[in-house]
């Protein structure tokens, strides 16, 4: 009887979920409703009963909750109280692991970017890479969550991750450290003695005040005729971050819009007068790794026509997730606006398309003047 009941209550969870998540009871026919309520019942009872392993049952409602979740697009998602104290822990901008950004597509998970410096993208992980095996364990069928757990581990233990990736036949297999991951999300360098180079990594908290002590110390050379803005392979983060960096090389303008279902999430940011790089000419390098974030600074520049984009077109990430604390001291991330860019546009699954397009040349990803052809190319528009 203790069974029954305990099996009934989580039953009655998993349905107000469904009710207060889809609210498909204001735009259905409420018998359809309930008629799908008491089949999704029979189905849990079935597995319950007749399932050929004995199951948790606080598990299969952690993953039924996910289910909900990942049926609206690929970044909602639930989090338990473990991974949410995690997540908290990678907005910081330290936290273990492999580093990279992922996405859930077609039931595989997909490499959104790998972070500069980290056991993923020392490793050779590429943005696009669908990672199809975890230790030898089929990826497929598993929730986004469920898949990360499966890559997290205590630092200095190995893991191995089979990917599949576009133009190969055959997969490819990587054998990674975890690592303590401190993303230093800006750094700089001079080229030339004329040229800014600009790298931000990630759109972390920390991120705006660290370009803006890089910007400062370039900006103290006299001979300085322009920058490079190099957003390659950087996963987005924070939306806060995107319009405070997009403002750096603003002095008016749209920078970015929210439009949600929401009044409070339908918003318009612009910026302020003062531009760090006194109006310098600007190339923001992109590719496919570009995200999020990302997007909003290099679509926000391309509109405003402050800078011209060089690279490949970005991810097409153009939605805006909520993290929503839940009683158990969890929480769901749930998407609750798209955004657009000054021009009206979204990027949502077609990304920021360069102004000029540069393939990236070789295999692996690297910042080096002696191989890196799209950050050659900007160097020369700017010298001339």
């Amino acid at each position: 009887m203790k069974e029954k009941s305990y099996f009934k209550y989580f039953l009655t969870v998993i349905t107000i979920i469904i009710l207060n998540i889809s609210n498909i009871a204001y735009s259905q026919n409420t018998d359809e409703l309930y008629e799908k309520i008491d089949l999704f019942g029979e189905v849990l009872e079935k597995i319950q009963n007749e399932y050929v392993d004995e199951i948790d049952q606080s598990e299969v409602m952690d993953s039924a909750i996910n289910g909900v979740l990942q049926s609206l697009d690929p970044y909602s998602a639930y989090m338990n109280p473990k991974i949410f104290d995690e997540m908290q822990t990678e907005t910081s901008g330290e936290f273990g692991g492999l580093g990279i950004e992922v996405s859930m597509e077609a039931g595989v998970v997909k490499v959104i970017s790998p972070i500069d410096d980290t056991p993923a993208s020392k490793a050779g992980i590429k943005a696009g890479d669908y990672i199809v095996r975890i230790n030898g364990e089929q990826v497929q069928g598993k929730t986004l969550m469920e898949a990360v757990n499966l890559m997290r581990g205590p630092v200095g233990t190995s893991i191995e991750i089979t990917v599949r990736r576009k133009g190969l036949r055959k997969a490819k297999i990587f054998k990674i450290i975890r690592e303590t991951i401190e993303i230093k999300s800006a750094v700089s360098e001079l080229f030339e003695n004329k040229v800014g180079y600009l790298r931000l990594r990630s759109f972390n908290e920390n991120s705006s005040n660290q370009l803006k002590k890089e910007i400062s110390k370039i900006e103290k050379n006299t001979k300085l005729i322009g920058y490079i803005l190099d957003l390659r392979n950087n996963p987005g983060g924070l939306l806060s971050q995107a319009v405070k960096i997009s403002d750096f090389f603003l002095d008016d303008g749209e920078i970015v819009s929210t439009k949600g279902r929401k009044n409070r999430e339908n918003r318009k940011f612009f910026a302020k007068e003062g531009d760090k790089i006194n109006g310098k000419p600007l190339i923001v390098l992109i590719n496919n790794g570009s995200a999020s974030a990302a997007e909003i600074v290099a679509g926000a520049l391309q509109d405003q026509k402050r800078a011209i984009l060089l690279g490949e077109t970005t991810y097409g990430k153009g939605s805006v997730q909520s993290i929503i604390p839940l009683k158990n001291r969890g929480a769901i991330r749930l998407t609750v606006s798209k955004y657009y860019l000054p021009s009206g546009k979204s990027i949502s699954e077609v990304g920021v398309e360069p102004d000029i397009k540069v393939e990236e040349e070789g295999e692996e990803f690297s910042i080096n003047t002696t191989t890196d052809n799209q950050l050659n190319y900007a160097i020369d528009l700017l010298i001339g």
